[in-house]
């Protein structure tokens, strides 16, 4: 099982960005799926996360920003950012709680993490 996660980059204060994330190999079901970021000297905080059913839940610092959302037949998840600000820079990770194929639990899996640089 493999998270690959894209779309991050460097913008303007104020612009937006789309990342990606797809989860793919033998999985059987994939539960919560969220993204975390880690700002330089900062630990890893949640952004958002979204249930298999829609149900979504931001970090305050995200709300009315931010948007996740899921495509679950392409098991992707998606974080729209809008208003971009400074204190937004980190590297992204996308999460998936998921179930791989024949095993018995579900279990946390990482991406590898996609920069996301806003600086004029």
């Amino acid at each position: 099982v493999q998270l690959q996660a894209s779309g991050g980059g460097l913008v303007q204060p104020g612009g937006s960005l789309r990342l990606s994330c797809a989860a793919s190999g033998s999985i059987f079901s994939i539960n919560t799926m969220g993204w975390y970021r880690q700002a330089p000297g900062k630990q890893r905080e949640l952004v958002a996360t979204i249930t298999s059913g829609g149900s979504t839940n931001y970090a305050d610092s995200v709300k009315g920003r931010f948007t996740i959302s899921r495509d679950n037949a392409k098991n992707t998840v998606y974080l729209q950012m809008n208003s971009l600000k400074p204190e937004d820079t980190a590297v992204y990770y996308c999460n998936a709680h998921l179930k791989p194929s024949g095993s018995g639990r579900y279990d946390n899996y990482w991406g590898q993490g996609t920069q996301v640089t806003v600086s004029s």
